[in-house]
């Protein structure tokens, strides 16, 4: 018999080009991904992987399996997902990556709307940001992911992959009541030059949005303080040390000393997605995840 789990790990080896990269993907030890494709190879009787250099490169038994074995996981997963809806319900377990502040304002009111519509599925959350979340979904390391991409901002996602709107979201600039521009009713990035800043880490999406905003500035702003957490930002403007760009959604109440104002040339705002297996099409938990979210989003 053969291990869909071990047909999995040469799948991630092939596609990570490595072992390793195949182990951090996968959430393994190098070892454990290595073993697992031993395994394989004694149970189909021939090599899988051949030794190139530092590093290991399929056979053509290897690139077979492969090929063969990502039909595999779509036959498994189409049953997977019927299985889900055996007596009229969604049941089972899904599988959900989100960003943020999707995890504050999205995900728990859809929550609460699945134990109503929904109360046999078992939907666990991890938070990931929104690139990471759809390479998961895509390399089956999960189930559904809700992501956001900024309008004008490239975002690509696999052929594999499906997804649809779920809603529209705007970031303001957020500063101390007794700044200046406190009073304005919108200001553009001209306007922030002379400001220090908070942001997310380089290599983060909202990052990128925030880099992209100062395009057609004659210079990058100041940027003093670096948080992942929103709320962190936020913070750090009540006590007059920065401004921030903070999205609307999950941002709560402010403090008494934060003015939220709107930024214009460019606006920010950003689509809110949900995406998921074309593989998973056929499943009740994922027609129930995306109705779910369809009421949050009326709601809005």
């Amino acid at each position: 018999m053969i291990d869909l789990v071990a047909v999995e790990s040469l799948v991630a080896v092939e596609r990570c080009g490595s072992v390793v990269g195949a182990a951090d993907e996968l959430g393994f030890t190098p070892s454990a991904v290595s073993q697992q494709v031993k395994r394989l190879e004694r149970q189909v009787g021939v090599p899988l992987l051949d030794r190139a250099g530092r590093g290991v490169v399929l056979t053509a038994a290897g690139r077979r399996l492969v090929e063969e074995g990502r039909s595999l996981r779509v036959a498994v997963e189409g049953l997977r997902s019927r299985l889900q809806g055996e007596g009229g319900r969604p049941s089972g377990l899904l599988r959900l990556a989100a960003f943020s502040t999707a995890v504050r304002g999205i995900v728990p009111p859809m929550l609460d709307a699945l134990r109503a519509s929904a109360p046999d599925l078992d939907v666990v959350v991890h938070e990931v940001e929104p690139w990471d979340a759809v390479a998961e979904v895509a390399a089956g390391r999960t189930d559904m992911a809700v992501v956001h991409r900024w309008e004008g901002m490239r975002f690509h996602v696999p052929p594999t992959v499906r997804g649809e709107p779920v809603l529209t979201d705007v970031a303001d600039v957020l500063v101390h009541v007794d700044d200046p521009l406190a009073s304005r009713q919108s200001v553009t990035p001209a306007d922030l030059m002379t400001r220090p800043w908070v942001s997310t880490p380089e290599g983060t999406i909202c990052h990128e949005w925030f880099s992209h905003m100062f395009a057609a500035t004659p210079q990058a702003p100041r940027v003093g303080f670096r948080c992942v957490e929103f709320a962190s930002q936020v913070e750090l403007v009540a006590h007059g040390l920065a401004v921030a760009l903070v999205p609307r959604l999950g941002r709560g109440r402010l403090p008494a000393t934060v003015v939220a104002v709107p930024v214009l040339d460019p606006v920010a705002t950003r689509r809110v997605d949900v995406h998921w297996r074309a593989s998973m099409g056929e499943s009740p938990a994922v027609d129930a995840v995306r109705a779910a979210l369809r009421e949050v989003a009326g709601r809005s």
